[in-house]
């Protein structure tokens, strides 16, 4: 496969952003193998009857270090799980940039606030779009691109604001331009964007706790107008007067926004939160964000609101705000999972979850009229928390055998919700 990452050949200082412990247990570094288990996952995929499966292909894998490179190898393994799927009649979804900024970019030219990182990435995406041309029709540019932040996903050093925007104006430019660039490869194409999506409601009526959620929700929207209307809102320009940030831009960026806007919106919903000024008000966990309690909510074991009606909510202002096909691409519950002594597991909890989602999900299209066009959700099958790290922070409807300790046979086991969900599947959600 690719050559191994400077982590790999030598861990940095203890200390470092990239130091990696050589006598710590990592649950992300050998997660639940996919490598060597896909043709049984997929086939697992099938019996549940999935008429598509989100996947993201790592940039370094296709592209060592991420320079203007192929790995054929790396992209053989990409081939044989795409083919996999098309043959047991699943439409491969495909999230070109999940959380994943090669290492040599981020050291050498500090990740997206670097100009050159937008040609890299191009050279990656049209090696796929090549080579998938006639076999993925459906594909999102950057995953939660709301929340990229920091050294470890956007691959910069300094998080103040003036590095974080001029490094999401890369970012918007990268997917502008693979957006253009995918649809010459291929008319057919539709390409999305993807942002992690948590509408905010006012605390009280309280006129500034309710222009509180205005601001909050903007921190979402900014994202969202950029990539869905083809320009930087107002409100976000100000917000830079204010911040004392400049955007540099080169000639002709903002019409390559104009152009490249995309074709649908795919966004994560697992949680709601509150926007209030009161400074004494409970904090609350949060996906990758700050939030506040709502004490009309229960939550999850990890502290996130649990809110169905907030799906219905965002689907509804998402599509009176853009009118644009929406794709809910993750939605699920993190929840620790025993294993009876016969073997099964009653994720009775997870299945109450999905039915009161998909219920909401059920009522924004035939009540509110929303165009939903697809929902797949996290995660079909256990997988590493991406926000905690764990193992036992479990979302799928198939069980793998692996702690966080790298304890495990990595054996697969359907879940009751398995066969709950190959129900709602055959009756396209009319039975819940």
């Amino acid at each position: 496969m690719a050559p191994p990452t400077r982590q790999e050949e030598d861990p940095l200082p203890e200390g470092a952003k990239g130091y990696i412990d050589p006598d710590r247990y990592y649950p992300s570094h050998r997660a639940t193998d996919f490598y060597h288990h896909y043709k049984e996952d997929i086939a697992l995929f099938a019996k549940m009857g999935f008429k598509c499966f989100r996947m993201s292909i790592s940039w370094l894998r296709v592209c060592p270090n991420g320079l203007d490179q192929v790995n054929e190898e790396g992209l053989a393994f990409y081939d044989a799980v795409i083919d996999e799927l098309l043959a047991h009649g699943i439409e491969p979804v495909i999230t070109l940039n999940h959380f994943d900024v090669p290492m040599y970019l981020a050291d050498t030219c500090d990740g997206w606030a670097s100009r050159s990182l937008v040609d890299h990435y191009l050279f990656f995406c049209e090696t796929l779009f090549r080579r998938y041309r006639d076999k993925v029709r459906y594909w999102m540019t950057f995953n939660e691109i709301n929340i990229l932040r920091s050294w470890t996903q956007l691959g910069i050093h300094d998080n103040g604001p003036q590095t974080r925007y001029q490094a999401d104006h890369h970012v918007f430019v990268a997917s502008a331009k693979a957006v253009i660039l995918g649809h010459q490869i291929n008319p057919d194409f539709k390409i999305g964007m993807m942002c992690c999506y948590i509408p905010s409601y006012p605390m009280t009526c309280k006129p500034e706790d309710v222009y509180q959620s205005v601001a909050d929700n903007r921190a979402r929207e900014f994202y969202l107008d950029v990539q869905c209307r083809g320009y930087y809102p107002e409100y976000q320009l100000k917000l830079f007067d204010r911040l004392g940030v400049t955007i540099k831009k080169e000639p002709g960026d903002d019409e390559l926004l104009r152009k490249g806007t995309v074709d649908y919106i795919g966004f994560s919903y697992y949680m709601s939160t509150v926007s209030t000024t009161d400074k004494n008000a409970e904090v609350a966990e949060g996906n990758q964000t700050r939030a506040y309690r709502n004490p009309y909510l229960q939550t999850s074991e990890w502290g996130w609101a649990i809110d169905p009606m907030g799906l219905r909510i965002s689907l509804c202002k998402l599509y009176e705000r853009y009118h644009m096909p929406l794709f809910v691409v993750e939605n699920g519950l993190g929840a620790v999972d025993r294993v009876e002594e016969d073997g099964s597991i009653q994720d009775d909890y997870r299945i109450d979850y999905f039915r009161k989602h998909i219920q909401a999900m059920k009522d924004a299209i035939e009540i509110d009229g929303v165009d939903l066009m697809g929902y797949t959700p996290w995660g079909c099958i256990d997988v590493v928390s991406s926000g905690t790290g764990e193992m036992k922070k479990r979302y799928g409807f198939i069980y793998v055998d692996m702690d966080d300790a790298g304890t495990g046979t990595l054996k697969r086991t359907p879940k009751k919700s398995f066969d709950w969900y190959r129900k709602v599947i055959a009756s396209n959600g009319e039975d819940l």
